[in-house]
């Protein structure tokens, strides 16, 4: 059966609702308008559903240029997507710090009331530099606010097959949104994704850094931001355990060559060596 890409998804603010899509461009740091934004506490560290489940319930939507943020029973706030703005703060996501601008007090306003904390909304411009680990994505490989690689890649299979285990404990079947992916692709054997060195989608090519090892935020519902552990963590850990990168779900890739990437699009794996 061939390999298609079968969905894409944008996260416009890193920890908040994704957006599914038709189409999109692999950049050097990731799809176009994926976590280029963040919501930051008042010493600009980054916050994420591990701490603050509620920003799963806080949508996404792009107009055009303009960004919009929605939750349950309030008023939207609406901000440019990508702002001409200057860095004019240092904020800190893992272990990197980076310049970055806060060009948005009025959402900063609306997801403090909202999150019940101080937090602020702040932007990576074209000139911030933040790169992916060496080890594993090779040099001067770059990333947006995504944890901490361009690409994060599920198969349908995969999933398909971690359902089939969840359902064999009596356990409901779990979305592919839990799992917060930017490609999936169909057509593959459970796995697959783990032998896979180089993926050619549409225009553009990435390369394999590492697997994913997942946290938490697999536990949380991303319709009602309630954590519902300890599945599929639980489940996975017992046949997708590693001791270098923990309980494994999807494969991190890095930008090879840019290009648009379209829904429907055949994908040519090269196995690695």
């Amino acid at each position: 059966m061939p390999l298609i890409l079968s969905a894409l998804y944008i996260y416009p603010v890193k920890g908040l609702k994704g957006i599914s899509v038709e189409a999109s461009r692999c950049t050097g740091r990731g799809l176009e308008r994926d976590r280029r934004w963040m919501v930051v506490d008042a010493d600009g560290e980054f916050i994420s559903q591990r701490t603050v489940p509620k920003m799963a319930t806080v949508w996404t939507d792009i107009d055009g240029d303009t960004l919009t943020l929605s939750a349950p029973d309030v008023d939207s706030v609406s901000l440019p997507v990508a702002p001409a703005a200057d860095a004019d703060t240092r904020v800190t996501v893992w272990s990197s710090t980076l310049e970055a601008a806060a060009p948005a007090p009025e959402a900063d306003a609306w997801l403090s009331r909202y999150l019940g904390m101080p937090c602020r909304l702040v932007y990576m411009p074209p000139g911030a530099r933040r790169n992916s680990n060496p080890r594993y994505a090779g040099p001067d490989k770059a990333v947006s606010f995504a944890d901490g690689y361009a690409y994060l890649v599920c198969t349908e299979a995969s999933l398909a097959e971690l359902n089939a285990r969840l359902a064999a404990k009596s356990h409901g079947a779990l979305p592919m949104n839990r799992f917060r992916p930017n490609l999936v692709i169909a057509g593959s054997a459970p796995f697959a994704e783990d032998g896979w060195r180089e993926l050619r989608v549409g225009e553009a090519v990435l390369r394999a850094a590492k697997p994913c090892g997942r946290c938490q935020v697999t536990t949380t519902d991303q319709s009602t931001g309630e954590v519902r552990g300890p599945e599929p963590l639980q489940t996975l850990g017992e046949y997708r355990a590693s001791d270098e990168f923990g309980v494994m779900f999807g494969m991190n890739y890095v930008t090879v060559a840019s290009g648009a990437v379209r829904v429907g699009d055949a994908v040519a794996a090269e196995a690695s060596a």
